[in-house]
């Protein structure tokens, strides 16, 4: 019914149209000819003196006024009708795409001439934007996206994520440590939602997701939200399109691009069948959402309806919600406002998308909206995935900046005020300020899908580019979980992704979580690293390694069946993995203790760091343990920073070392005054790979006040520990 009633009322309007135009064009015409048989008229016939003369053209004047006056008045009604035209226009496209083209530039034009007019933004006015985000992969496209914006934006900001756990997860972790001035984050479970959306079947990639963004009005505490994709790169400050909301007039609720491609004319192959559309339909990578007024209109009921009858001959959505929000603006064109296509310029293959601009400074919203994202088929695509690598490259942390004080509130403390407490004269400041810093942190950065196990144990790591190639190693020697933090820029990231995707063992392997936390300042955070790797194992068990150690072959089953027989889930123990050593790129490793013993009585291999470091695992006893077939207990001595196997709720590294030197011995050290019993594995063992020297030592080796400053932190840790234990801490304070 309500159909039938929208077919008259299209045929009113395009009965009036054809009548004004006939009235405006085709009057004027005849009143020409009719004026030309007058003129014949008058000189055959009307000879009749200067007087006959005069009257007649004074007759004739006074008829071209009356004439012009009406003209005018046709033509401004005809002007005033053209907003009722719009999907009239918009029909016509489809079979006159050139004066539609021109027709569409101009009222781009018109709406960005508008826009100038329009005051800027208040600078603290709060600009607020709505992405769904699920997955680990789409965590990564939305920090591209947030770069973009950051990267223009005068305003403050406050992003709301509808998102999965996971995604909840990384993107709470992310912009915590990011610590953004002026940047609020709000979260609402995908899961909540799902009810709204999960009847209906959808074909697209996106899955139930891609759905989401139709329950935004019910479901977001907002009066005005922009609405986004996360494969969206911005080119402009998004404050130029929050004020395009000031322009929007009598119900439109909806603001949207014209879809670029020919998919809703039905023309892409033979038997093709979209969904309906106005013209060639509209693209929901960026939306305008009014939301108090779509509220008003009911919005939930009224895509319902229309979704469950398209349906029934429909059968799916191809597009997500991109196909509903169409076929709602099909029956109800008030409520949709065109955005110039400058701001959503669409990168799939077989888009128009060339008509929006001609220059760099059109360029508002570059959207990779195909599975093939910088893939596409565009005469400028280089150029477009330049200035998306731009910014997957860019240095996040230099987006920390202040750029204003609006008042609104930081996610973390403000690092200026930190600093300014640190004595600038402190032999040890750069240390002191290392300390302070809060590393940008995305968690799982690859796909991670794992259910542990009783007893089950997670191998902890951390690394940086240098030390990459060990990963595919290590995978083979350890089939279990593991949990990485990667120390790296964000340009190198995209080198280890690259790494990673082309690598077979690493990509067949779920149970790894990557960890990237961004570089900023000048000293190797390993404590730091270790806890962002720590804190993310989800079994009952550790294993805290260094990347540059590979485990014995069954090394994990070994260990799941050592802590099952321990009872170290109601006792403090740390199992002790004997570590050893070679200095030989190419070794052909070991696979029993049997041959580690042999390797070891030919000089194959050597006790870990028994020429350099002796103290360091020593207390290990590697006499006992060659005989040994049972776990012993030993005790704690100072300096010694063995490879432990302990429960997950293990205290935490203190961050306080970085670099080389005290990481692990102060880690020992704690455990020993809570109370740890040490047992070493009889049957355990792990080497260490060659490499070169790190950085860090080469500066503690290097460096005088390194190393005095070292020591200045090893005494206040002393100091902490008397403090934390008391009396049984004492011996600590004797140690050098």
């Amino acid at each position: 019914m309500f159909q039938k009633l929208n077919e008259s009322k299209m045929f009113r309007v395009k009965k009036k149209f054809l009548l004004v135009l006939i009235v405006v064009y085709a009057f004027p015409m005849f009143f020409l000819v009719y004026l030309t048989v007058s003129t014949d008229d008058y000189i055959s016939y009307g000879n009749n003196g200067a007087y006959g003369v005069s009257r007649l053209e004074a007759k004739l004047a006074q008829r071209v006024r009356e004439m012009e006056e009406k003209n005018q008045f046709l033509q401004k009604q005809l002007s005033l009708s053209q907003n009722q035209l719009l999907n009239l226009q918009m029909s016509f496209a489809a079979d006159n795409d050139t004066k539609f083209a021109s027709y569409k530039n101009h009222m781009n034009g018109t709406c960005l001439r508008c826009l100038n007019n329009e005051p800027e933004v208040p600078k603290c006015e709060i600009i607020h934007v709505a992405i769904v985000c699920a997955g680990h992969n789409a965590t990564r496209d939305v920090v591209t996206l947030i770069k973009s914006i950051l990267f223009y934006r005068k305003n403050p900001l406050h992003f709301h994520f509808i998102s999965d756990s996971v995604a909840h997860l990384i993107l709470q972790k992310l912009f915590k440590t990011w610590n953004v001035a002026e940047v609020q984050v709000s979260f609402y479970s995908a899961n909540e939602i799902k009810p709204e959306i999960a009847w209906i079947p959808n074909k697209h990639y996106s899955g139930v997701y891609g759905l989401m963004k139709l329950t935004l009005p019910k479901l977001l505490p907002l009066e005005k939200v922009i609405v986004l994709d996360t494969d969206i790169t911005f080119a402009t400050d998004i404050a130029d399109l929050w004020k395009i909301f000031r322009i929007l007039k009598g119900k439109q609720a909806i603001g949207l691009v014209e879809n670029q491609s020919d998919w809703y004319l039905g023309k892409l192959w033979k038997n093709h069948r979209p969904w309906p559309a106005l013209g060639r339909g509209f693209n929901t990578g960026v939306i305008l959402l009014d939301i108090r007024m779509l509220q008003e209109l009911n919005w939930m009921q009224v895509w319902r309806l229309i979704a469950e009858r398209e349906l029934m001959s429909m059968l799916s959505t191809s597009l997500a919600d991109q196909d509903i929000f169409n076929a709602v603006l099909k029956q109800h064109p008030y409520l949709v406002y065109r955005l110039p296509c400058q701001w959503n310029v669409q990168l799939s293959d077989n888009t128009r998308s060339e008509q929006c601009y001609s220059e760099v400074a059109d360029l508002k919203i570059i959207h990779w909206n195909s599975p093939k994202k910088l893939k596409v088929k565009n005469k400028n695509v280089e150029f477009f995935r330049n200035l998306y690598l731009t910014f997957l490259k860019y240095d996040g942390n230099l987006l920390r900046q202040e750029l204003f004080a609006c008042g609104t509130t930081r996610v973390g403390p403000r690092f200026q005020d930190q600093l300014s407490a640190i004595n600038e004269d402190d032999e040890c400041y750069d240390f002191r300020r290392e300390q302070i810093i809060i590393h940008r942190t995305h968690l799982y950065y690859l796909d991670y899908d794992y259910q542990p196990t009783d007893f089950d144990v997670t191998l902890v790591a951390q690394l940086s580019m240098d030390r990459l190639q060990m990963l595919e190693t290590i995978c083979r020697h350890w089939e279990g979980p593991i949990s990485l933090a990667l120390y790296m820029s964000d340009a190198e990231v995209q080198q280890f992704l690259r790494y990673a995707v082309s690598s077979g063992i690493l990509m067949s392997r779920k149970n790894v979580g990557y960890h990237v936390v961004y570089r900023d300042g000048q000293f190797y955070p390993v404590n730091y690293l270790r806890n962002v790797a720590l804190q993310q194992v989800i079994t009952p068990y550790v294993y805290l390694s260094d990347i540059d150690f590979l485990p014995m072959y069954g090394l994990y089953e070994y260990l799941k069946k050592a802590v099952s027989m321990m009872d170290m889930k109601d006792s403090k123990k740390a199992l002790i993995v004997p570590a050893f050593e070679t200095q030989r790129y190419r070794l052909t490793f070991p696979k029993s203790k049997a041959e580690l013993l042999s390797m070891l009585d030919v000089g194959t291999l050597f006790t870990f760091r028994y020429h350099v470091w002796t103290k360091g695992h020593a207390p290990t006893n590697f006499a006992k343990w060659r005989t040994a077939t049972t776990p012993y207990t030993i005790q704690w001595e100072s300096d010694f920073e063995p490879y432990i196997v302990v429960a997950a709720n293990v205290p935490v590294y203190d961050q306080r070392f970085l670099g080389f030197g005290w990481n692990k011995v102060s880690h020992i050290m704690e455990l020993d005054a809570k109370g740890y019993e040490l047992i070493v594995l009889p049957n355990a063992f792990m080497i260490h790979m060659p490499h070169a020297p790190s950085f860090d030592i080469a500066k503690f080796r290097s460096s005088s006040t390194y190393r005095r400053c070292l020591k200045v932190l090893k005494g206040e840790f002393q100091r902490d520990l008397y403090r934390k234990y008391g009396i049984k801490a004492l011996k600590y304070l004797s140690v050098e």
